[in-house]
């Protein structure tokens, strides 16, 4: 199952059935959800939380959400690879660590394929392309047209090199054979609040940081890198819909077991998270997030992760960024 396939048929999750996972004792005691980001920002750590609350609940057991922050989730995706291969430590993480890190840095420590186990993607966050108001450009054609014509001109903000601001831009650069100015800021806040004075002229910001903004007509919003319009802002297009149907930029959230985690484990984990998104009110509290459900089978899951890791690969050895 390709991208594209996977998410949209991830809209289809709430009526259909999912067969039994094989019996299992799993889980066996207290069950910990690494995030290898800082507690309280962006979306990975509150959906953590949120999954950990619905899993202890619907399998009556305790899931506790710990964080180990460092290296773009590098250091905790290393923690997760070194534990029991039992299902009792559990890796919650989005494509930056998983798809782009491999590529990004020389050595992150791990091989996303090698040493984890694909359980379930659980959503993703579009990336939308958002311009300060005195951008001379209303479309992305416009903005193009406006990129060519001043070339290297124009700044964008990203939350650092490799997270998905970053990657987006350079897949919009590449794509349409633009030249930009990178800026890597230590955060999402203080990039916001640049763009909003001018100092930052764009951004492919993740959706939930910058939906108010674009409701407030404090930054204009030329389309919504997915395959369908985000429910947060439905006025917005999408890159298709504005002529450029190769852009799609999301950050995924996913579950990865160690490798060697029993079948009936991983089996059992998916199954759970997919009773849990198949519920209406639960897809609706995601959306009111800014995610889009998603879910499926580890297999499709693999499938998917190896082609996201293929792509966003070759953007970044186009780019010549590297990390030591």
């Amino acid at each position: 199952m390709d991208r594209r396939t996977l998410l949209l048929a991830s809209t289809a999750l709430a009526g259909a059935p999912f067969a039994a996972s094989a019996q299992t004792t799993w889980p066996n005691g207290t069950v910990h959800i690494v995030v290898p980001f800082a507690s309280g920002g962006g979306t990975t750590d509150p959906l953590a939380r949120i999954m950990a609350d619905e899993l202890g609940k619907l399998l009556n057991a305790s899931f506790v959400v710990e964080n180990k922050p460092g290296a773009n989730g590098n250091i905790g995706a290393v923690y997760v690879k070194r534990a029991p291969a039992d299902g009792q430590v559990l890796l919650f993480v989005g494509a930056g660590t998983l798809a782009t890190n491999p590529t990004l840095y020389k050595n992150p420590g791990f091989d996303s394929k090698k040493d984890f186990e694909a359980v379930v993607v659980v959503g993703n966050v579009p990336n939308i392309l958002v311009v300060n108001p005195q951008v001379p450009a209303s479309t992305v054609k416009e903005f193009v047209e406006y990129l060519k014509k001043s070339p290297g001109k124009l700044s964008y903000a990203s939350t650092g090199n490799g997270s998905s601001m970053h990657t987006a831009g350079e897949l919009f650069a590449q794509t349409t054979q633009t030249t930009m100015t990178h800026v890597p800021y230590t955060g999402a806040g203080t990039a916001t609040t640049d763009l909003l004075s001018g100092n930052i002229q764009a951004m492919f910001q993740l959706i939930p940081g910058i939906a108010e903004h674009v409701k407030a007509k404090k930054v204009k919003a030329l389309a919504v890198m997915a395959p369908q319009r985000s429910p947060s802002l439905p006025d917005v297009p999408t890159m298709a819909e504005a002529g450029f149907g190769d852009l799609e930029s999301y950050t995924w959230l996913c579950f990865v077991a160690p490798k060697g985690t029993p079948k009936p484990v991983v089996d059992k984990l998916n199954e759970s998270v997919n009773k849990i998104l198949a519920q209406p009110a639960f897809r609706e509290r995601l959306v009111q997030m800014g995610v889009q459900p998603m879910g499926g089978t580890p297999a499709e899951f693999a499938s998917f992760m190896d082609s996201e890791i293929k792509k966003w690969g070759e953007v970044v050895r186009r780019s010549g960024v590297v990390i030591d």
